[in-house]
């Protein structure tokens, strides 16, 4: 059985050969050019003619091959754009995030400023004469002054209460009290 198997191969592949050598010669005859006259490499050479379902065929796919090809052209287009929106937007938020940065540093430096003010403030009323920084006090709403009595040092702001009127006392007392009692204990 192995005999016959290759003896079939060997057939087939001469078969093949033969077949493949008569396509050539009679494709070189049907192509040939008479003497004197030039080939025109454009010019196809057809073995029959093209029938109209063929012209039809030929035309769709001609017709399909070219929306394909816009189709690409709008997609690589598309592309483009959306990759030039993409470095817009990282650009912009490449600003963003140095702007959010500025105002952060500002909004520090802001509150860095206030808190040295009012320390500053703090302590001009600690150096003053009890008496007269106790008429500054009276003058002053209970919940701006007890601001600056709970910075004071104790024995200053004891001074200070000392000579303020009794109403105006109690009322620092009791805003400075309740500012903390809704705080959480736990």
């Amino acid at each position: 059985m192995g005999r016959w198997i290759k003896r079939l191969s060997v057939t087939g592949l001469l078969t093949l050969f033969v077949l493949s050598a008569l396509t050539r010669i009679v494709s070189a005859g049907l192509g040939a050019v008479p003497d004197g006259a030039e080939a025109d490499p454009t010019e196809e050479v057809l073995l029959c003619p093209p029938s109209d379902e063929v012209e039809t065929l030929l035309s769709q796919i001609a017709g399909r091959d070219e929306e394909l090809r816009a189709r690409e052209t709008a997609l690589a287009m598309r592309e483009q754009d959306l990759e030039i929106a993409r470095q817009e937007i990282e650009s912009s938020l490449d600003r963003l995030s140095e702007a959010e940065s500025r105002l952060a540093a500002r909004m520090e430096m802001s509150a860095t400023a206030s808190d040295e003010d009012i320390n500053r403030l703090v302590a001009v009323y600690e150096g003053m004469k009890p008496k007269d920084a106790a008429v500054l006090f009276e003058a002053m709403e209970p919940t701006f002054a007890s601001g600056f009595l709970a910075r004071m040092r104790p024995d200053a702001a004891s001074a200070l209460f000392s000579n303020l009127s009794p109403e105006k006392a109690y009322a620092l007392s009791v805003m400075m009290a309740g500012r903390n009692a809704n705080a959480a204990t736990e």
